[in-house]
């Protein structure tokens, strides 16, 4: 956890100044006379540019109970991961397709059945709709197939569907492509979990009672998994999602063989007669083609995976990309159209409690048999692992929004296990609550599901499109024809969805998507005036003056910045004693430690400062670490000053870091550390400001 501060790094001048002093340790004899050396101990190591650097042994607990947890929490999540490894973490094209595929590729496995869950009300005669319809949407993922590796040529740092509509048509259209796929993240994990708790019960029925609690232990699982780290993650999914690829084209196969053959009344040019008899409640038309469309449409949910996470793949990261984006389009092209021609050419319709893919299997394989049964187990296994797509995704993105100021920043901080542990907790939590209330019934999720999916594709192709007309580079009317072709496509596809699903839930993404786009701009709203009152303009940086006479206890302001928060706590220490320092903990990211030190350097001159790198992203163990090694004598008080900033309302508290608190909590074990919280309000910045 890092200092509170909220004001924005300010840049310093480019002119050189001298190097801070490190006050740091227990200063003792050096080896030449006149000279000292500075104990530094096992918790922190010197650099050569002047900084200290935090060891794993800076957040080692000072407790026996302390010690315990640790060992509990690095058994279930592994050990920490420095920001060295990051790079260790990126994945090759045989892992990613596993991670960021499994939802596209597992949808193949209930898209087909959404599709004849609309047609059956119209009949057997509507059955033989499905197959045309699976094959236009088949173009469909084509397409928006097209159109994603454009993305991801474009922007090779990643292009989701916020950065691409925001940079290219405005905040406002990244705003709600960000919160469609916030809402759209949810629903993959409570529908892909849901979907996999059916596929247990259709090859186990006495378990039929017992879905809602199947789903929340897969979702527990799941969670787990991905609290530990991206590499170990992909190994984990890798398998079951590559056994999930054999079985379903085994099926597929085996089952057009068996056709070609005759199977039960059914050849590849024969249709069997319906399994269940079917009543007729609706006719055929032009409605209810559309409505099977929509339906059916949800094969393309996780598509745009791949483009959102383009940094975590090996370099050379787009092209890797790009090839496992076309693998994964033309997998589930084959799997989605070859399951509903399977369906319908074997009588398969939907029924209560056995999927369509389970009753396919059980025509080819045979009831009972041991091809059966994995064909079930890999495919509950690969659409629970499916979630994992969100998984990546919703994490990534709340860092990102809250980078640029949408989201509470605690989503952007990373993890031990370089995870945003902040953003997979509050999917957890969110889904599981979705899953309860609609008891793990996929089919009363579906209608909420892809509003979200095709506003963000359609934003995304949008911005792509107009990134492309203004690039000016040679042909650029090419990849601006695919994506403006693609923004068409998607956009129809996103009207009928809304149209069609609005009385079956659909209103209630409608309604839910404006207010988190609210949300998400009244909380940058609260950012941005944080940042705006909290700036110090180099003239107004005019120090207290310095009582003569005073101790020299040592004192220890934190720093992230110097806004004005953090000045009054500066100020309040050199009133208190000559031996000051300021502590500023870098957890890496995109600040300027440079700028930060040739300003702190001209503005506060009589204070060194001291950078203490914290390479496993934490902010407590490397503070305390150094004031430990301040005091020359361990009995000596050290006073740790703690800039805070106060919210004007309550809710807003949230929305900032409340180190004090964790500060105090880990130093109760030091009796001679004192903390002081230097609490500045919002109503006094504002009269500052």
């Amino acid at each position: 956890m890092t200092a509170p501060s909220d004001g924005d790094p300010s840049s310093g001048e480019d002119t050189p100044s001298p190097r801070p002093v490190i006050r740091a340790g227990r200063v003792l004899p050096g080896s030449r006379l006149g000279s000292r050396r500075v104990r530094i101990g096992r918790a922190l190591r010197p650099t050569d540019d002047g900084h200290l650097v935090a060891t794993e042994a800076a957040d080692r607990p000072t407790t026996q109970g302390g010690e315990w947890a640790r060992r509990l929490r690095n058994g279930l999540f592994g050990q920490p991961l420095s920001s060295e490894g990051e790079a260790g973490e990126r994945l090759n094209k045989v892992r990613a397709l596993a991670i960021f595929a499994s939802d596209a590729l597992s949808s193949s496995a209930y898209a087909t059945e959404e599709i004849l869950l609309v047609l059956v009300t119209a009949g057997a005669v509507a059955l033989s709709l499905g197959l045309p319809i699976s094959i236009g949407i088949a173009v469909l993922l084509a397409m928006v197939t097209m159109s994603y590796m454009q993305t991801v040529r474009a922007y090779p740092n990643g292009g989701g569907a916020y950065s691409v509509a925001r940079e290219n048509i405005g905040p406002w259209a990244g705003l709600i492509a960000a919160a469609a796929l916030l809402t759209d993240y949810v629903l993959t994990v409570a529908v892909s979990i849901s979907a996999g708790s059916l596929a247990v019960i259709s090859a186990i029925p006495a378990l039929a009672d017992y879905r809602v609690q199947i789903a929340l232990v897969a979702l527990v699982l799941l969670t787990l998994g991905n609290l530990r780290g991206v590499r170990e993650s992909g190994t984990v999914f890798a398998v079951p999602t590559y056994l999930f690829i054999f079985s379903f084209a085994a099926m597929i196969i085996v089952g057009g063989v068996r056709l070609a053959i005759g199977l039960d009344g059914a050849t590849l040019t024969t249709t069997a007669a319906p399994q269940h008899t079917l009543e007729a409640t609706a006719g055929v038309g032009l409605i209810l083609v559309l409505r099977a469309f929509a339906s059916g449409s949800t094969a393309l949910t996780g598509v745009e995976a791949i483009a959102n996470g383009v940094t975590a793949f090996q370099e050379p990261a787009p092209k890797n990309a790009r090839i496992t984006m076309g693998l994964m389009g033309g997998i589930l092209a084959f799997f989605f159209v070859g399951a509903t021609f399977l369906a319908w050419r074997l009588g398969v319709v939907p029924v209560h409690d056995e999927s369509v893919i389970s009753q396919i299997g059980r025509s080819i394989f045979g009831t009972g048999s041991v091809a059966y049964y994995f064909l079930q187990a890999t495919t509950a296994t690969v659409l629970i692992l499916a979630a994992n797509t969100a998984y990546n995704g919703f994490p990534r993105l709340a860092s990102i929004l809250a980078e640029d100021r949408y989201m509470p920043r605690q989503f952007a901080y990373i993890g031990d296990r370089l995870t945003f542990v902040t953003g997979i907790v509050a999917l957890t939590l969110v889904s599981g609550v979705v899953i309860v209330l609609f008891q793990a019934d996929t089919h009363r999720l579906i209608p909420l599901y892809a509003i979200g999916v095709f506003a963000a594709f359609t934003l995304s192709q949008i911005g792509m499109f107009r990134h492309w007309r203004s690039s000016g580079e040679p042909g650029w009317w090419r990849p601006a024809a695919v994506n403006g072709t693609g923004a068409v496509m998607t956009g129809v596809v996103m009207v009928v969805v809304a149209g069609t699903k609005f009385t079956h839930g659909a209103w209630f993404v409608l309604i839910l998507v404006p207010v988190m786009v609210w949300l998400l701009g009244s909380i940058h709203a609260h950012y941005t005036e944080v940042a705006r009152i909290s700036l110090m303009p180099d003239e107004d940086a005019r120090p207290f003056p310095r009582p003569s006479g005073i101790g020299a206890e040592p004192v220890v302001v934190t720093v992230r910045d110097l806004n004005r928060v953090s000045w009054r706590a500066v100020q309040y220490g050199r009133r208190l004693s000559s031996n000051v320092t300021g502590v500023h903990v870098a957890r890496g990211g995109h600040e300027d430690i440079d700028a930060f030190q040739r300003r702190w350097a001209r503005l506060v001159p009589d204070v060194p400062l001291v950078v203490v790198e914290s390479p496993y992203r934490t902010f407590v163990g490397p503070l305390l670490a150094y004031v430990d090694r301040v005091a020359l004598d361990p009995r000596d008080p050290v006073l740790v000053l703690v800039p805070e900033f106060r919210p004007r309302h309550w809710w807003a508290r949230i929305l900032h870091n409340r180190t004090t608190e964790q500060i105090q909590v880990a130093a109760e074990q030091r009796p001679n550390l004192l903390v002081v919280q230097v609490t500045v309000h919002q109503d006094t910045l504002r009269e500052l400001a």
